[in-house]
């Protein structure tokens, strides 16, 4: 098929995707901040102030859980912009300064915010993109994060050194406000022989999950689970090392990896399939964690950065993709649920899991070990999803 028939970067395609960078960057803001300010503003112990960051997620689970039910029956555009008002009330709330309680129930409902307006906007840059290009396409999308998840902590940690907590949260107001006003440009086709999730008799898992979407999931589930271990814990690693200023450096060598890497990558899958980007992936996600235990110096610690980068973040557009093609199209709006509620998971989930084995091991013991389970973890991949790939592509070819 001709390329240039299946265009790819649209004006919605870009709009959606703009969305994307503004709320997860707030969101990234926030996580880097808010129990800096939990402790200042409220005197949290660390124990609360951990609940206050790590309640958001919970909510967003929640958002995504139930987004993926309704989205088809409310509409997406309408559910991207309800959540993306629900986003921006409950931003507005942070003004509000009458107790923790307040605040863990407001961080709670604006991870739900989060959950909708994320879910919907992945349900519908999937509908957008061209067939043919949706690898490709999903992976651009996917860098919108990418990018986010660089530049959110840095201007996070930027301002609260050298501005108020206030400053810090009008300024996520604005960015909100702007990403429910661009949310209005996007125009979303409609969908050809949709059928509600609702409307099927009965509670059923279905419902909630999209079954075909699951195996992948799950890969993404353990994948993130590994990475989360770098997000939460790579500040306290570098203290460890002395390695404190080039941390901060970290998450953009990250960034700049992926951001090479994805336009490649995401036409290899639409041609190659998804194996030739997995396998390759494992290795070096699994190489990275391995080198990051062993960092002394600014170059090596830098190096697994563009490791990981490479690794985890190509996996991260690469599942998302395999869940939507998996997936009828009335149902993406529950596959792409399904996939972000197993990578909010195992990157919620990872940090107090391994919370516990910290004290035993340490920080370099624990990347090696996270390093040799992604590696054993390409077995799972293998069966849940490559070996079925690479029979269809078999039978493609005899035929």
């Amino acid at each position: 098929m001709d390329r240039t028939k299946s265009k790819l970067w649209t004006k919605d395609f870009i709009v959606v995707s703009s969305v994307n960078f503004l709320l997860t960057l707030i969101f990234y803001l926030l996580m880097v901040t808010i129990a800096v300010y939990a402790v200042n503003e409220y005197s949290a112990t660390t124990s609360q102030a951990g609940l206050i960051t790590g309640i958001f997620i919970i909510g967003t689970l929640i958002g995504r859980l139930f987004t993926g039910r309704v989205i088809d029956s409310i509409g997406r555009k309408r559910t991207l912009i309800i959540g993306l008002i629900l986003f921006t009330l409950t931003t507005l709330l942070y003004f509000i300064n009458i107790g923790i309680p307040f605040l863990l129930v407001n961080r709670f409902i604006h991870g739900i915010a989060l959950g909708v307006a994320s879910t919907a906007a992945g349900t519908i840059v999937a509908q957008i993109i061209p067939i043919t290009r949706r690898g490709e396409g999903i992976g651009y999308y996917s860098m919108s994060a990418t990018l986010a998840t660089a530049i959110g902590p840095f201007v996070g940690l930027l301002m609260s050194q050298h501005t108020s907590f206030q400053m810090i949260f009008a300024f996520c107001l604005v960015l909100g406000f702007l990403s429910l006003v661009t949310a209005f440009f996007v125009k979303v086709p409609m969908l050809e022989n949709a059928v509600p999730v609702v409307n099927e008799k009965g509670i059923k898992l279905s419902q909630f999950v999209e079954l075909k979407a699951v195996p992948i999931a799950f890969v993404t589930f353990v994948v993130a689970f590994a990475y989360s271990s770098v997000l939460s814990f790579i500040n306290f690693y570098a203290i460890e090392v002395d390695l404190v200023s080039t941390a901060s450096f970290f998450f953009i060598v990250y960034a700049v990896a992926v951001l090479v890497s994805r336009p490649f990558t995401g036409r290899l899958m639409d041609v190659k399939g998804s194996n030739l980007i997995m396998y390759p992936a494992f290795v070096l996600f699994g190489a990275g964690l391995i080198l990051l235990s062993t960092a002394q110096s600014s170059v090596v610690l830098l190096l697994s950065g563009a490791l990981i980068g490479l690794g985890f973040g190509n996996m991260q557009s690469t599942t998302q993709a395999i869940a939507v093609k998996l997936t009828p199209p009335h149902r993406m709006g529950l596959a792409t649920s399904t996939f972000f509620i197993a990578l909010d998971g195992g990157l919620g989930f990872g940090p107090y899991l391994l919370g516990f084995i910290i004290p035993v091991i340490g920080y370099s013991k624990l990347y090696i070990a996270l390093g040799i389970f992604v590696f054993v973890s390409s077995i799972l991949y293998y069966f849940l999803h490559g070996k079925k790939e690479s029979k269809e592509k078999v039978a493609n070819f005899c035929n």
